[in-house]
C-alpha cells in the first residue's frame, strides 16, 4: 500500500475510534473508577452478596442484631460522611445505635405520621400542580419541552417537604435554598460534581435562623443540642427525602417514557391504583435507590459453618440482590408482580424492618403516585436516553402536553401526540456522548473526593474525638 493509502486506512480507523467512543469507553471508564475507588480505600469490606455471603442469607444476614453499627469502625465511613456533611453525624442513617438514635428515628416517624393519607395525597397534589404551572408558564404553550426529571422534580419535594417541617406553605427563598442544597448532595454523590459547600451552608443559616426566630416544628430530637437540630432537619428531610424523592419520581416517570403503552393504560383507568403500584414497585426493583449500604457488625455472626467476626464491614449491594432470584430478574415487567407473591422476590426498598428501615416506607408509594399522576394529566412523556440506576444524566425527557391544566380531563390523553422522532433521536445522540464526557468527570472528580475524604477523615475524627472526651470526663 502507498503512503497516502495508509493514510486514508488511519484516518478511517479514527473515525471509527471516535464514532464508538459511547458505546465502550463509559463502561471502561466505569470498571477503572471501581478499580481506583478499591484502591484508595483498601479492601475493606464482605460484599453481601459476594464470595462469603450468598443471595439467600442476605435478608437474614441484614436483620441480624449484631448488624447494627453505621459509622463507627469503618473507613468506607469518611467518605459518606463528606458527602453528606454538614451534620452526617446527626442524620438518622449515620447515627450508632443506641438513645440518640432511638430519639432522632422516633423524631422522624412522628413527623411524618403528623398526616393522614388523604393529607399527604393533598398536599403532594397542591404542590405537584403548583411547581407544574410555574413549568407550564415557562414555555409557549402546547410547546413539547425537554426537562431532565430529577431536576423538575426536586422543587415539588422541598416544597412538599418544607410543609411537612413547618406546617406552612414553602416560601420561594427556602425551596430554592433546599433545591441547591440537595441537587449539590446528589452530584457529589454521583461524582457528576464537587461538593460546594457554601451551596449546604445557606440552608444551614436559614433553617438556624427559622429555629431561632421561633418557628420551629412540633418536636426536635431532645437528645440533640441546637446546632445538632439544625443538622438534623437539614440531612433528614432537605438533604435524604428530598434526593431520595426526587429520584424515585424521576425514575418512574423515566420507566414510563419508555413505555407508551403503560402511560395509555394508566390514563384509560385512572382510579385503579393497583398497576400504577405494580409499577411503582416494578421500578424500585429494578432502580434501586440505594446502591450499597454498609453495616459494622458488633458481635460475631454465624454463617453456616464459618462466622462473621466483630467488626466486620458488611456491604450490602442491593441492586445485586434485587436483580437476582429470575432469568429475568433485569427486566422491567410490572406483570410480574401478578405472577408471583411478593414475598417470593427479592425486594427490599425501605430496607428490613429489623434494621434501620426507611422511616417513609408508609409515605413514599402513596405520594409517588399521587406526584405521578398529577405529571400524567398533563403531559405524555417519551425519552430515548440512557436509563441507569444512579441516573447520572439526571433523566432527560420530553413533555408532550395533553390537557389545560391540573383539571383537565384524564381521558384527554388517550390520543397522544405522537413523539416527535427527530428530537428523540437527537436526544439519544445527545445522551450517549454526554456520557461519555460525564464518565470522565466522574473519574477525575470521584477520585479527588474519595482521597479528600480520606485525608478529612470526618468520620474517624468525630469518633476519635467523642471517645478522648469521655475518657477525660472519667
Amino acid at each position: 500500500m502507498t503512503a497516502a493509502a495508509w493514510e486514508w486506512v488511519a484516518a478511517l480507523a479514527a473515525v471509527a475510534v471516535a464514532a464508538s467512543l459511547p458505546y465502550w469507553l463509559p463502561t471502561v471508564v466505569v470498571a477503572l473508577r471501581v478499580r481506583v475507588f478499591a484502591l484508595v480505600n483498601g479492601d475493606e469490606g464482605i460484599a453481601v452478596p459476594g464470595e462469603r455471603v450468598g443471595v439467600e442469607d442476605f435478608k437474614r444476614l441484614y436483620a441480624d442484631p449484631a448488624a447494627d453499627g453505621r459509622s463507627r469502625g469503618a473507613a468506607l465511613s469518611d467518605l459518606f460522611w463528606y458527602w453528606l456533611a454538614p451534620g452526617p453525624q446527626v442524620h438518622q442513617e449515620h447515627l450508632e445505635p443506641g438513645p440518640r438514635y432511638d430519639d432522632v428515628a422516633r423524631t422522624t416517624r412522628s413527623t411524618l405520621a403528623r398526616l393522614r393519607r388523604d393529607e399527604w395525597a393533598e398536599l403532594v397534589t397542591r404542590c405537584a400542580d403548583r411547581e407544574l404551572d410555574r413549568l407550564a408558564a415557562a414555555e409557549r404553550p402546547g410547546r413539547v419541552r425537554e426537562v431532565r426529571l430529577r431536576d423538575a422534580m426536586m422543587p415539588l419535594w422541598a416544597a412538599v417537604y418544607y410543609e411537612v417541617v413547618f406546617g406552612e406553605p414553602c416560601p420561594d427563598e427556602a425551596r430554592d435554598l433546599i433545591v441547591a442544597n440537595a441537587d449539590d448532595v446528589a452530584s457529589a454523590l454521583k461524582c457528576t460534581s464537587l461538593r460546594h459547600m457554601r451551596r449546604r451552608e445557606r440552608l444551614t443559616g436559614y433553617l438556624r435562623a427559622k429555629l431561632a426566630s421561633g418557628a420551629a416544628p412540633p418536636r426536635l430530637p431532645a437528645a440533640l443540642d441546637a446546632a445538632e437540630q439544625v443538622y438534623y432537619l437539614q440531612g433528614t428531610y432537605f438533604n435524604t427525602a428530598v434526593v431520595q424523592m426526587s429520584e424515585a419520581t424521576a425514575h418512574l416517570l423515566l420507566a414510563l417514557a419508555a413505555r407508551p403503552d403503560l402511560q395509555r393504560r394508566l390514563r384509560e383507568e385512572p382510579e385503579d391504583t393497583g398497576l400504577i403500584d405494580r409499577v411503582i414497585d416494578e421500578t424500585l426493583r429494578v432502580y434501586p435507590l440505594f446502591g450499597v449500604a454498609h453495616r459494622i457488625t458488633s458481635a460475631d455472626i454465624a454463617l453456616g459453618e464459618a462466622a462473621i467476626p466483630a467488626g466486620s464491614v458488611l456491604l450490602f449491594n442491593y441492586p445485586a440482590f434485587q436483580h437476582s432470584g429470575a432469568p429475568d430478574a433485569d427486566a422491567f415487567d410490572p406483570d410480574r408482580w401478578l405472577r408471583d407473591h411478593p414475598g417470593h422476590l427479592n425486594h427490599i426498598p425501605f430496607g428490613i424492618g429489623a434494621n434501620r428501615p426507611c422511616p417513609a416506607r408508609a409515605v413514599a408509594p402513596l405520594t409517588m403516585r399521587v406526584a405521578a399522576r398529577r405529571v400524567l394529566r398533563r403531559y405524555a412523556l417519551a425519552s430515548a436516553a440512557g436509563h441507569t440506576r444512579s441516573l447520572p444524566n439526571r433523566g432527560p425527557c420530553l413533555l408532550l402536553p395533553l390537557g389545560a391544566g391540573p383539571d383537565a380531563s384524564p381521558n384527554t390523553g388517550l390520543d397522544t401526540p405522537r413523539p416527535p422522532a427527530l428530537r428523540l433521536a437527537r436526544q439519544r445522540l445527545r445522551d450517549r456522548w454526554e456520557d461519555v464526557w460525564r464518565s470522565l468527570v466522574q473519574l477525575v472528580l470521584g477520585t479527588y473526593m474519595v482521597w479528600h475524604a480520606r485525608r478529612l477523615r470526618l468520620c474517624t475524627t468525630h469518633f476519635a474525638t467523642h471517645l478522648a472526651t469521655e475518657e477525660g470526663s472519667r
